[in-house]
């Protein structure tokens, strides 16, 4: 299932083209795709496997002779014209997007196989991964609302090009050697399964309920505002490091205590104005949600004023909730406000 979203064009501004809005597929990889030579690309080593096969880092020779460090994914053999159109859709979606905090595409490689798509190269490697690796090691809290400022910002330019997201989660953030975090993952299939223990189907394989917003789990009501709810729950993941949303919780006990008024607690020294604005992404009525543009702001006040971030909220320890199926009780509320 596809969801389109119009949008009333603004002067001046660009919108986002879904590439099944073109009859020939060819033309919207032509249209934002940079063929590359593959005679210019040097592979490496693989540093990850997807749906459509492998992906490796290796380098790309530019016109001026210079290399940089790239990622290349490769449409392994045997793929049917379909498969081929599926692969090369994220291509035509990445290329229409200009952002420091948007993955680059650098180009494509469709006239030789294997089928290629480039981006730049992040050093660090998804953020849950790295979140897991240095758990703890950012004693500076501003770093950690840094990257949560660079990855609204991402948002925030998607969202003004009327791109819905749909998969936000940290395991879809790439991180470079600066910390500069970035935007990825922008496979085009999203299927909602009949089974009860829910999950949508994508690119990646199977993705948990835990990242998506009530109303897309229930009418499948994917726009910007769960975007934000999906940002909420990025924010937590960064500032406990990693760890699973709702814990061992079930998908199904997920959406049952999210519906009676359940939202995550404080993660362990989590600032009180940071844990809050999670709350505010987690709002049942989408309009009661911020927009990626006030969350941006609200981060810029925040790293410019460190002493906002001293008090920290009441940590609700996870030993004291029931986290098996069945019983929620008291647990099915969201903390009291501290401001």
């Amino acid at each position: 299932i596809y969801f389109f979203l119009t949008a009333v064009k603004l002067p001046g501004s660009r919108t986002y083209i879904h590439p099944h809005t073109y009859e020939d597929p060819n033309q919207a990889i032509r249209d934002f795709a940079k063929e590359i030579d593959a005679s210019t690309i040097r592979i490496e080593r693989v540093i990850g496997a997807g749906e459509f096969g492998e992906v490796c880092s290796g380098r790309l020779k530019l016109p001026s002779k210079r290399e940089i460090y790239v990622a290349i994914k490769s449409l392994k053999a045997g793929y049917s014209e379909k498969q081929r159109r599926d692969f090369l859709s994220e291509a035509s979606i990445m290329g229409q997007f200009d952002h420091p905090n948007i993955i680059r595409l650098e180009g494509v490689v469709t006239r030789c196989k294997p089928v290629m798509i480039i981006t730049e190269y992040m050093e660090n490697g998804s953020l849950d991964t790295f979140l897991k690796k240095h758990d703890g090691q950012f004693t500076v809290i501003q770093l950690l609302v840094g990257m949560m400022r660079g990855i609204a910002s991402g948002m925030k330019y998607l969202s003004d090009m009327s791109y819905v997201h749909r998969d936000l989660a940290a395991r879809n953030i790439l991180v470079n050697s600066n910390l500069v975090c970035k935007v990825s993952d922008f496979g085009l299939s999203r299927v909602l399964e009949d089974d009860p223990e829910a999950a949508y189907t994508t690119r990646g394989g199977k993705i948990p309920i835990r990242w998506t917003a009530p109303e897309a789990i229930a009418y499948r009501k994917f726009t910007s505002a769960s975007d934000i709810w999906s940002y909420g729950i990025v924010m937590w993941e960064v500032i406990s490091y990693g760890e699973r949303p709702y814990w061992e919780m079930s998908n199904q006990d997920v959406i049952k205590a999210i519906d009676e008024g359940y939202r995550l607690p404080a993660p362990m020294d989590c600032p009180v104005v940071l844990h809050q604005l999670m709350l505010d992404c987690w709002e049942k009525s989408r309009s009661e949600r911020p927009k990626f543009g006030q969350i941006v702001n609200t981060l810029d006040k925040l790293i410019r004023n460190p002493n906002s971030l001293k008090e920290l909220a009441n940590r609700f320890l996870k030993d004291h909730v029931t986290l098996k199926t069945g019983v929620m009780a008291a647990e099915n509320s969201v903390l009291p406000s501290q401001e």
